[in-house]
């Protein structure tokens, strides 16, 4: 543990939050996999985000922001600095207006979904199953099935850590593409989301969302531990399908392996380090480039020390 953040978690808990020291990372990713945070934070109102941005920088504490670490792939050796988590009020969905719902970054995107459902609202179908958070969802405009948060995402509210401000991004500037958007370069904190829908017929949105939710229960392997696709979608091709051209589907590396129910995801098979999976994702790259002549790149963002 780094002991000049170690002497910060009393004043932080003072501000009201949750604080963990030395944090092992594994519990908060959908891979289960990660060495310890210095400092994992969970801020609950805007006050208490002010306080810990605030401190952070007076102080010189990194940040690093996490959403539901389910696109994560966290250092074997952990996080150095403060792990940022958005709880309480951060996880409240609600109504702007009647087709135009206001949502905290914290939220699970399933909880997003289920609300649209229970009000008639469609055009949130296609994430149903994503096991994102609603911020996180909007970092890297998740999609699926045809649909994608660019489609229904108007705005997004923000705090800047270098300076503590906060602000909003909307249209045009939130550069929304394939697994991109404004804040994939980092430097901010998404705290809401601003989401236009259309009324539709309650039976008809369920039997979207039960329909993708089997094909991902058909398709993938919910269950193991993962961090879903691993490589963007080459232009023109499917990166599972290069991989399984290729033959590497089952091949594993320490506890990772190639899923050979689905080749474009990497599984925790069992005990999984950062490190194996690194190797297996350069093995696939370099196997992949060799035989088709493809680069495949990454999706999975990787993080820590």
């Amino acid at each position: 543990m780094a002991n000049e953040f170690l002497q910060y978690s009393s004043l932080i808990e003072s501000f009201g939050c949750e604080v963990r020291a030395d944090e092992p990372m594994k519990n908060h990713t959908t891979f289960k996999i990660g060495g310890c945070a210095d400092l994992f934070i969970t801020v609950n109102n805007k006050e208490q985000l002010d306080m810990v941005v605030d401190l952070c920088n007076e102080k010189g504490i990194p940040v690093f922001v996490l959403g539901n670490g389910s696109n994560l792939l966290v250092s074997d050796k952990g996080i150095r600095g403060a792990v940022l988590r958005l709880g309480g009020e951060f996880c409240e969905v609600g109504f702007n207006d009647d087709s135009t719902l206001h949502c905290g970054a914290g939220a699970q995107l399933s909880k997003l979904c289920a609300f649209a459902l229970e009000h008639s609202l469609t055009g949130l179908e296609f994430a149903w199953g994503i096991p994102g958070s609603c911020g996180g969802a909007a970092f890297m405009d998740a999609g699926a099935y045809g649909g994608e948060m660019k489609n229904v995402v108007v705005s997004c509210e923000h705090v800047e850590l270098a300076t503590g401000k906060w602000g909003s991004f909307e249209g045009g500037e939130l550069d929304f593409a394939y697994r991109h958007s404004a804040y994939s370069d980092g430097g901010y904190v998404i705290t809401a989301l601003n989401l236009k829908l259309e009324k539709g017929d309650k039976e008809e949105i369920k039997a979207k969302m039960d329909e993708l939710m089997e094909r991902r229960r058909d398709k993938q392997p919910l269950e193991y531990p993962s961090a879903g696709s691993v490589f963007k979608r080459p232009v023109g091709y499917f990166a599972g399908g290069l991989i399984e051209q290729c033959g590497l589907k089952g091949t594993q590396v320490g506890g990772a392996q190639v899923s050979p129910k689905h080749a474009g995801f990497i599984v925790n098979a069992g005990g999984a380090t950062c490190g194996d999976v690194l190797e297996l994702i350069a093995r696939i790259q370099e196997t992949v480039r060799n035989e088709t002549g493809i680069e495949l790149e990454c999706e999975v963002r990787k993080t820590g020390e």
